[in-house]
C-alpha cells in the first residue's frame, strides 16, 4: 500500500541522517543504503498514525537492523580474503554526515572506523549515536532497550577501546595536503630514506583488495618496512600498468575527512589511500583497492571537477 505523500516526504527528510548513522555502524556505503531501504519498507508497513516521534522510531528500527547486520558481518569478515577496511567516502559525500565538531569528524575517519570493528555491536551503536550524532543517553537507552545507566557504561567502555588504539590528532588541512605532496614526491623519488623521514617509527600500511586485487594479507609495520613498500608501489612497470588497466592519474584529495591519494584510470577510481597524519609524521596508510568498495567513490568522482592530477603513474 502506497504511503501518503507527507509520510514519504517525512522519511526522505530523515534519509541523509539515517544513511550517515548506518554507514558509521556498518563501514559500508552499500550496506548502509540497504539498511535504510529496509527501514523504509518497515515504515511503509507500520501504523504511522500511532508513531509518536517518527525520527526516534526510524532511528530505532535502523539501528536494530544494523546491529543484526553487524552480528552476521563479523562471521563473514572472519572468512574475508586479506585485510578488511571500510568503504571510503570522498569529500562532499552526504553519507559522511555532520562534521561540525572534532568528535563528529573523527567518528567517520578511516582510522576510527577500523577501530570500531573491535567493539561489540552495542558498543559501536552507543559510540556512534552519542559521539557522532549527540543523542542523549535517555534516547539511546530507548533505542537499544537498555537503561540509561547501562548506555553510559557502554559508552565509557567504547571510548576506552577507541582511545587505546588511536593515534590520530587533527592537523591543519593545508599542512596535511603539503605532507601528502611531500610523501608522493618521496615515494616517486626511487629512494627509501626520504620516505622514512616522513613516517613515525611505528607507522603501518594496510591494504584491502578483497581477493580481487593483489593486496598483502598482513600489514606492513615500522617506518622502514612501510617506506620500502611505498617505494616499490610507485615504481613504474608495465605489469602494474596492465593491472591498473591503463595510465593512472594520481590526485590529492580527501576521503572520510582524512587526506588521501586517489588513483583514477579513465574516470574510474581504482584506489583510495587514506593517510593518518600526526604532528610526529605519517602514522598510517589505509589502502582501499577492492573494486566492490570503490563503486560509490567512482560515482562521486564523476560528479565533480577535480582538476589536473598531481602526476601520472606507470
Amino acid at each position: 500500500m502506497a504511503l501518503p505523500v507527507s509520510d514519504v516526504e517525512r522519511f526522505e527528510a530523515s534519509r541523509p541522517r539515517l544513511e550517515a548513522i548506518a554507514y558509521r555502524l556498518l563501514g559500508s556505503a552499500s550496506e548502509a543504503e540497504d539498511a535504510v531501504q529496509e527501514t523504509y519498507l518497515r515504515w511503509q508497513a507500520a501504523d504511522i498514525g500511532r508513531v509518536e516521534v517518527p525520527e526516534a522510531w526510524l532511528t530505532k528500527v535502523l539501528t536494530n537492523l544494523c546491529l543484526n547486520q553487524l552480528t552476521s558481518a563479523r562471521a563473514r569478515r572472519e572468512t574475508y580474503v586479506g585485510q578488511w577496511l571500510p568503504e571510503p567516502l570522498l569529500a562532499g559525500d552526504p553519507m559522511l554526515g555532520p562534521a561540525d565538531t572534532a568528535e563528529q569528524r573523527e567518528s567517520v575517519s578511516f582510522a576510527v572506523l577500523a577501530l570500531l570493528e573491535r567493539l561489540s555491536p552495542s558498543e559501536r551503536a552507543v559510540y556512534v549515536l552519542r559521539e557522532a550524532f549527540g543523542y542523549p543517553h535517555r534516547e539511546i537507552a530507548a533505542i537499544l532497550d537498555v537503561t540509561e545507566a547501562a548506555s553510559q557504561q557502554i559508552l565509557h567502555r567504547a571510548k576506552k577501546h577507541v582511545a587505546e588504539g588511536r593515534t590520530r590528532t587533527e592537523v591543519d588541512e593545508a599542512a596535511a595536503r603539503r605532507v601528502v605532496e611531500e610523501f608522493l614526491a618521496a615515494a616517486t623519488s626511487g629512494r627509501t630514506e626520504p620516505l622514512v623521514r616522513l613516517l613515525t617509527a611505528d607507522a603501518v600500511s594496510i591494504g584491502d583488495g578483497g581477493g580481487k586485487v593483489p593486496a598483502r594479507a598482513k600489514a606492513f609495520e615500522g617506518a622502514r618496512a612501510v617506506a620500502t613498500f611505498m617505494r616499490g608501489l610507485f615504481k613504474p612497470g608495465k605489469a602494474k600498468r596492465a593491472l591498473a588497466g591503463g595510465t593512472v592519474a594520481v590526485h590529492v584529495g580527501t576521503a572520510n575527512g582524512d587526506p588521501a591519494v586517489v588513483a583514477v584510470v579513465d574516470g574510474r577510481v581504482i584506489g583510495v589511500m587514506c593517510l593518518e597524519i600526526t604532528p610526529e609524521g605519517i602514522a598510517g596508510f589505509r589502502n582501499q583497492v577492492n573494486p566492490d568498495k570503490l563503486e560509490r567513490a567512482t560515482r562521486r568522482w564523476a560528479a565533480a571537477d577535480h582538476g589536473e592530477p598531481l602526476f601520472h603513474a606507470f
